[in-house]
């Protein structure tokens, strides 16, 4: 171990924004942990795992820059989405954390928003600070082969590169098989490849205290401000957009559910929570909710809360048994 005079490791955070959504939605929704990525945590993380790394100690290994790149809605689309809360949030928790933020449009084509230009900038800003900065360790968290001309570059001017990197999937909400996996030209090239999935899966079942601390421990914020529970006497049809309703839901899946309500069923994601924890719900929860429209213009449950179960009389007990299945594409497009 090197000791305290030696000199500082000077370390720089690049984050691909959507990449880490990714990660940290696949823990909040599809890992056992159920939780989301703590950037606090991360980045005691990598000075522990820089400090390793280098050889040095760990008050030696500091972070001098951080900087997030992501595509991001306008903000009309964004309103249309009900997604303005959720980037707000994550605003402040950047700015908290003294991460610069770097946003680009979304571009749509054939109809699908593309995110476009990200990659180049991030590796721009990157290859720039490591030169100018001195960046002794340049810590990058993506997976996408288009970062492998960087991390080439950066190993020319003399700088180490750190990926941190997943390898995992899982079926989404429509029955789809997601995979994640970083480029092997990034693993290949990068001086440091840390498989985040192993140490993490690892260190849970040891009790790490420092991979524990990986994950947010408190509930999300809500996006609604809290009502007064109702009193309803059973299940209550949706109405014109804004009314306030009452049923069941079911087919909870990786965020995504439905509000009971035939013929058509009512479309919700965790971002139409008003309070309580998304995961925390199951299938047959009774909750209320106000009507809304997607961004499809398609009626969708919105402000949802977990309430308890109305009295109902013994005509009203097979409501549950009589739902039709609303295989509705209005399920949001998400990043």
């Amino acid at each position: 171990m090197n000791q305290m005079n030696s000199p500082l490791i000077r370390i720089g955070v690049f984050y691909d924004g959507n990449y880490f959504l990714k990660i940290s939605d696949y823990y909040y929704f599809q890992h056992d942990r159920k939780a989301r990525i703590s950037l606090e945590g991360l980045h005691e993380f990598i000075r522990h795992q820089v400090a390793e790394e280098e050889d040095v100690d760990v008050r030696l290994s500091q972070i001098i820059n951080a900087h997030f790149f992501r595509g991001r809605l306008s903000a009309t689309e964004a309103r249309d989405k009900d997604r303005l809360f959720h980037d707000r949030l994550l605003d402040d928790i950047l700015m908290n954390m003294g991460i610069s933020t770097h946003y680009m449009p979304l571009k749509t084509r054939d109809g699908r928003l593309q995110e476009k230009g990200i990659d180049v900038w991030l590796s721009l800003e990157a290859l720039e600070l490591a030169i100018h900065k001195s960046l002794d360790v340049v810590v990058l968290i993506a997976g996408d082969s288009d970062y492998a001309p960087l991390i080439k570059k950066l190993n020319t001017v003399g700088t180490r590169v750190m990926l941190l990197n997943w390898d995992f999937k899982y079926t989404d909400f429509k029955g789809e098989n997601r995979v994640t996996r970083a480029s092997q030209q990034l693993l290949d090239q990068a001086t440091y490849p840390v498989q985040m999935h192993e140490i993490i899966d690892q260190g849970l079942t040891d009790g790490d205290e420092l991979v524990d601390a990986l994950f947010v421990n408190t509930p999300e914020p809500v996006a609604y401000p809290s009502t007064k529970p109702v009193r309803p006497t059973g299940p209550t049809a949706a109405g014109p957009v804004g009314t306030v309703g009452i049923s069941t839901i079911k087919n909870l899946k990786n965020g995504f559910g439905f509000v009971v309500m035939p013929p058509n069923n009512l479309f919700f994601s965790y971002a139409d929570m008003a309070e309580g924890d998304f995961n925390e719900l199951q299938e047959g929860d009774w909750v209320e909710f106000t009507v809304g429209r997607n961004h499809r213009d398609e009626d969708c449950a919105r402000n949802v809360r977990k309430v308890e179960a109305p009295e109902m009389g013994d005509d009203e007990d097979d409501y549950g048994d009589e739902e039709q299945e609303h295989e509705s594409a209005s399920s949001p497009e998400r990043l």
